[in-house]
């Protein structure tokens, strides 16, 4: 940590550019390796008006060029409300990501578009939204996806490919490397039976290459190893590179990473291969819910239960029977992808972590303060609190998260390159910068060190590597950094968390509290005393009087076997901040909603480190 009489004189007091100046000298001085990555922050997963759920929850408006306005920090108009809206701090990458299935469809049809009207079904679906029915003709596409019944009608190329024009086209015109990024993208939805199995697929090119193709979608098939193929085929056609993304697997019925494949049968070598080729990040953090894990998984883990979310997207009003399902969330993915690997050699959840929004307002806003809505027409405090659906409140979606990607430069090729390697994070929203190595070699004196990425890259690997062939008698050492967004909230702590399989096959996880804010220790039981709450509930205000402006820290596996394959990833937790909800409801001078956290906890997580024997 930073002496503690500039820790004083910078905690809770200095100004938001000052304490800016202060982070970028303390992240980016050294030597070749420290300036050959830096840190940038993105979100690969924004809809706008061409998605039909986005359209049908009021965003009429929102085209991809208001999304890529709005992630550059451009004022844009609200697509609800119609207010000036502005992002606080502008991202340095997005990507549009509207489904594939049926896209476009919904505007077209209220627009009453030719290629639409030409077919019976199109002609019927306007004169329904024109009924106000709109919403039955949505959750008829909706039904058609969960039943695996397409209307084929809806969906040729005549209708698909003019829509995938605008999308792939206004990525290029908002590209601009070394200044902001765009990425060509889609959502692959597949929904079985009511089992959110959602990808986002992004392409590393440009508009020239991916026209040569449309987006694969569940129409074509619901089924994950089939996207693979098609992936793999299409990258070779038209020399592409592309990766994808799972999403929302708090919602998936436990299939997203369940222990078999889609047919029910036991995952093999080719399948885990397969799958970690295509799919090295998972969107770990966004508005529909958490996914890191739940303390029916983790009963130790006292920060396990972060905005649970338990509606499936299901036209049949489903919700959840099983939401703890351990095939639900990622940290259960990554043990259980040990135990796979040391029966079949493969690893098929060797995953990076990020976060995004999955907005369907057309803007990135992962701020608490600024959250513009999961949908267009819960943006404003009274909709949210009377609800936008049977199921669901506003107030269900909390504003997450971001993507944090460390690269060489600010370019297509150098974001993708490093997603790929993943040398990736998650954060729930807040811009916190977060360094994590492994190696063998590092000492204490290498957290204080002007070089400290020099040190981390030169004596190990950093997150989303592996460890391997440990020295004799030796444990993993691990060389942490995290710095708290400028502003933003002060830092509660880090964590590590390990997760490893033993000689049985069963697996273990534990929680490490590796730096702790305010002198405090952690006690010979285990547990730690909690930062505190600063949240006046009156004014849905917080400061900056508890916390740290940042940890650095050597840490080294107290409990390491050689023998075991383990995983370590990093957790950084802010202190309390008011949730949204909580500031909505003060907003309008009404008692806070119930069954609601009045305070969150922001946090990041790291791509993991993993130890193979």
């Amino acid at each position: 940590m930073i002496q503690k009489s500039l820790r004083e004189r910078l905690l809770g007091r200095a100004s938001a550019v000052a304490l800016a100046g202060f982070v970028a000298g303390l992240t980016l001085s050294g030597g070749a390796h420290a300036a050959a990555t830096q840190v940038y922050f993105g979100d690969t997963h924004v809809h706008t008006a061409l998605s039909g759920d986005a359209f049908i929850f009021g965003n009429h408006s929102a085209t991809p060029d208001t999304a890529y306005r709005y992630a550059k920090g451009i004022p844009v108009v609200h697509p609800y409300h119609k207010a000036k809206v502005q992002l606080r701090t502008p991202l340095d990458f997005m990507a549009v990501a509207d489904h594939a299935e049926y896209m476009g469809v919904t505007p077209l049809t209220v627009k009453g578009d030719p290629r639409v009207m030409a077919t019976e079904r199109g002609r019927k679906n306007h004169e329904m939204f024109k009924e106000g029915k709109g919403a039955l003709v949505f959750m008829e596409m909706v039904r058609s996806i969960n039943e695996n019944k397409p209307i084929p009608e809806l969906n040729t190329e005549d209708i698909r490919k003019p829509v995938w024009q605008q999308i792939t086209r206004a990525a290029d015109m908002h590209n601009e490397p070394g200044k902001f990024t765009t990425f060509i993208g889609w959502e692959w939805s597949s929904l079985p039976d009511g089992a959110n199995l959602h990808r986002v697929v992004l392409v590393k090119e440009g508009a020239e290459k991916a026209e040569t193709f449309l987006p694969y979608s569940s129409i074509e098939s619901a089924r994950p190893e089939d996207l693979w193929a098609w992936m793999e085929k299409t990258s070779k056609a038209s020399d592409v590179n592309i990766l994808a993304i799972p999403h929302n697997s708090n919602i998936s019925k436990g299939l997203m990473f369940a222990m078999k494949d889609s047919e029910g049968k036991p995952i093999t070598a080719a399948y885990a291969r397969t799958r970690s080729e295509w799919e090295p990040l998972v969107e770990v953090t966004q508005t529909k819910g958490d996914s890191e894990t739940n303390s029916s998984l983790s009963p130790n883990d006292e920060f396990a239960d972060f905005e649970t979310y338990g509606v499936l997207i299901d036209a049949r009003n489903a919700v959840a029977k099983d939401p703890a399902a351990a095939g639900n969330y990622v940290r259960s993915a990554l043990k259980n992808g040990l135990a796979i690997e040391q029966e079949v050699g493969v690893n098929p959840f060797k995953l990076g972590m990020i976060g995004s929004t999955d907005s369907h307002t057309g803007l990135s806003s992962p701020e608490e303060g600024n959250f513009w809505g999961k949908t267009a027409i819960d943006s404003i405090p009274a909709n949210k609190l009377k609800g936008f659906s049977k199921r669901n409140s506003g107030f269900d979606m909390s504003a997450s998260g971001l993507a944090g990607v460390w690269a060489t430069e600010n370019t297509r090729e150098a974001l993708f390159e490093a997603m790929q390697r993943k040398e990736t994070y998650a954060t729930t929203g807040p811009h916190m910068k977060v360094r994590f190595f492994g190696g063998w070699d590092y000492e204490p004196n290498d957290a204080a060190a002007s070089d400290f990425a020099d040190r981390g890259y030169a004596k190990g690997v950093p997150m989303g590597g592996d460890l391997t062939a440990a020295p004799a008698d030796t444990a993993p050492k691990f060389l942490i950094q995290a710095v708290k967004d400028p502003v933003s909230a002060n830092l509660d702590r880090v964590q590590v968390i390990k997760g490893w399989v033993d000689s049985a096959g069963e697996t273990h996880e534990t929680v490490f509290d590796v730096a702790l804010s305010d002198e405090r220790t952690v006690s010979a039981d285990g547990t730690v005393p909690a930062v505190g709450n600063t949240v006046d509930l009156s004014t849905a205000r917080y400061t900056n009087d508890i916390g740290a402006v940042d940890f650095a820290t050597v840490w080294s596996d107290p409990a390491f076997d050689a023998s075991q394959r383990a995983f370590y990833y990093v957790r950084v937790l802010e202190i309390p901040t008011p949730r949204n909800s909580t500031q909505d409801m003060v907003a309008m001078k009404q008692p806070l909603p119930e069954g609601y956290p009045a305070s969150i906890q922001e946090r990041a997580y790291t791509s993991p480190i993993w130890y193979t024997p």
